[in-house]
């Protein structure tokens, strides 16, 4: 026998330390609920062992009818216990309630499911502890599981897969982890909330250019921006939200496809896990993916948001805009020019979105064309999913730990706000509040800017003579719609930058994330 042993049990985040600091809480909600975990520390916790067979092999759990053994080609190819291992507490879940729902149907004694509930335990605890040996030969977290307990029980292991297939037991496990993955990303989410909240809170009244093209439009409030983003994770994390209720549903008991003659209770499983109801057709609970299909789906427009996000902290931290700085615990240097400081992490999550994109079109490739049921290319469905959450969730900690750690440079925007005669549009408004169609008064402010342009000022500076050459309806209260400050007043509308609406937003969202002012 050839032991390979691997680097470590636990995924490790692509980010420096200095750029990425989870705290201790994040970093135990996505230990506790997700399989694999994030870690900050340069040395594993335990190691997992790999076992790989050189010698005689073990026969397989399905190699009744099979007189030769499969070659080490297929072996390493078919395998899935490299990455599936990551299911194993959903796994022992899935067996613990499969085993007490057969024993209170009289399908196995009441000893026999006391002796595999034990030997569950064990096998938990092995595994928690890096002292289980997964083999490759085992081929997949579910028979390495059930192997291992016949190891240790003996006989009453081998009912445990009475009614049961791996086709379903695997969806059941998948459904399980997936729903866990989706809570700890809502928690990601939140916690990203919480702190452009905070950022929002920090900088009161604070007045930047809003863009369109990414050219200068109107006056915006910070505030009012970084709210946007607020808005929009909302939404992500009602559709993983909404994906979840979907997703709760239990497709054990449907075994291979057709379920089974055999008298089980599959309502009872189901409640067992906390699963909504069972899957009502057994074709479709062991054949179809849309659940994880959506899923991925979720991800890739957090990720999408998240790359939005970036791209205007990575831009408005350049020189050539200059309005944030973020601090040094953020920022990377150049190994060649000493004089840089990129917000590395930022272009991360706008780079590493592709990555999430590609996992959602890996899995639709997938699963294009399959007949019904099952088919082993379903096999494939985990590592896109595990990637897909593994990064999203590294996206949302590191925005909300560069959120934490940037300021805006005040001086420098307000220098920067004369310049796109953002007050054109409030311009327009005064005139219509004159009785003035809106595109006539598109056609005068239109002509007033190009006189701007001409002499080389803000539609501010031009005297109410010079209005009024352009139409006589201009009075001297035109001043007070002029100028980025008076145009932020006028704004009025709901969900509007002004200062009244913005303030109305900050309030709710302050109660609705349980945010304490005073620790702003």
């Amino acid at each position: 026998m050839e032991t390979l042993v691997s680097a470590s049990s636990r995924t490790q985040l692509l980010f420096s330390p200095a750029a990425v600091q989870f705290s201790q809480a994040a970093t135990h909600s996505l230990r506790s609920s997700l399989s694999f975990n994030y870690t900050c520390s340069a040395e594993p916790k335990h190691k997992t062992v790999l076992c790989k067979m050189s010698a005689s092999k073990e026969v397989k759990l399905w190699g009744g009818r099979f007189e030769e053994s499969v070659t080490d080609a297929v072996e390493k190819f078919t395998e899935s216990i490299s990455y599936d291992k990551a299911l194993y507490k959903h796994d022992i879940m899935g067996s613990k309630a499969h085993a007490s729902m057969l024993a209170k149907q009289g399908l196995i004694s009441d000893s026999d499911k006391n002796s595999i509930l034990r030997g569950l335990d064990e096998i938990e605890r092995q595994i928690e502890a890096g002292k289980f040996m997964w083999r490759t030969d085992r081929e997949d977290v579910h028979m390495n599981i059930e192997a291992a307990l016949t190891d240790i029980i003996g006989e009453p292991a081998k009912k445990l897969h009475t009614a049961r297939s791996r086709n379903d037991q695997v969806l059941t496990d998948f459904r399980l982890w997936c729903r866990d993955a989706i809570d700890t990303i809502v928690r990601s989410i939140q916690r990203l909330q919480v702190a452009l909240v905070k950022l929002a809170l920090k900088n009161e009244g604070l007045i930047v250019p809003g863009y369109t093209h990414l050219q200068r439009a109107q006056p915006v409030l910070l505030q009012h921006l970084l709210l946007a983003y607020v808005e929009q994770l909302e939404r992500d994390a009602g559709r993983l939200q909404d994906c979840r209720v979907r997703m709760n549903f239990c497709p054990l008991g449907a075994c291979a496809l057709a379920g089974t003659g055999l008298p089980i209770d599959r309502l009872m499983t189901a409640e067992a896990l906390e699963f909504t109801a069972p899957m009502r057709n057994s074709i479709d609970a062991v054949s179809d993916r849309d659940f994880v299909l959506e899923f991925l789906s979720a991800n890739s427009i957090i990720a999408i948001h998240l790359s939005r996000l970036g791209e205007e902290w990575v831009l408005w931290a350049s020189e050539e805009f200059g309005f944030i700085t973020p601090s040094d615990s953020v920022s990377t240097g150049s190994s060649i020019m000493p004089q840089k400081k990129n917000p590395d992490p930022m272009e991360l999550v706008r780079g590493k979105s592709a990555r999430v994109i590609g996992d959602l079109v890996t899995l639709l490739t997938l699963c294009k064309g399959l007949p019904l049921a099952y088919n082993r290319d379903l096999q494939e469905d985990k590592e896109p999913t595990f990637d897909s959450v593994k990064t999203i969730v590294g996206m949302l900690e590191v925005s909300a730990e560069f959120a934490q750690n940037i300021t805006f440079n005040v001086e420098r925007i307000k220098k920067a706000l004369p310049a796109g005669y953002l007050d054109a549009t409030t311009l327009a408004d005064y005139l219509v509040n004159k009785q003035i169609p809106f595109r006539t008064s598109h056609d005068i402010v239109g002509k007033a800017v190009a006189l701007c342009v001409s002499k080389k000022c803000q539609l501010q500076d031009l005297s109410l003579d010079e209005m009024r050459s352009l139409n006589p309806v201009f009075d001297k209260d035109v001043y007070e719609y002029l100028g980025v400050e008076n145009a932020i007043r006028k704004f009025s509308s709901f969900g509007s930058t002004g200062s009244a609406c913005v303030v109305e937003q900050l309030h709710s969202w302050v109660a609705k994330l349980g945010i304490n002012r005073s620790s702003c």
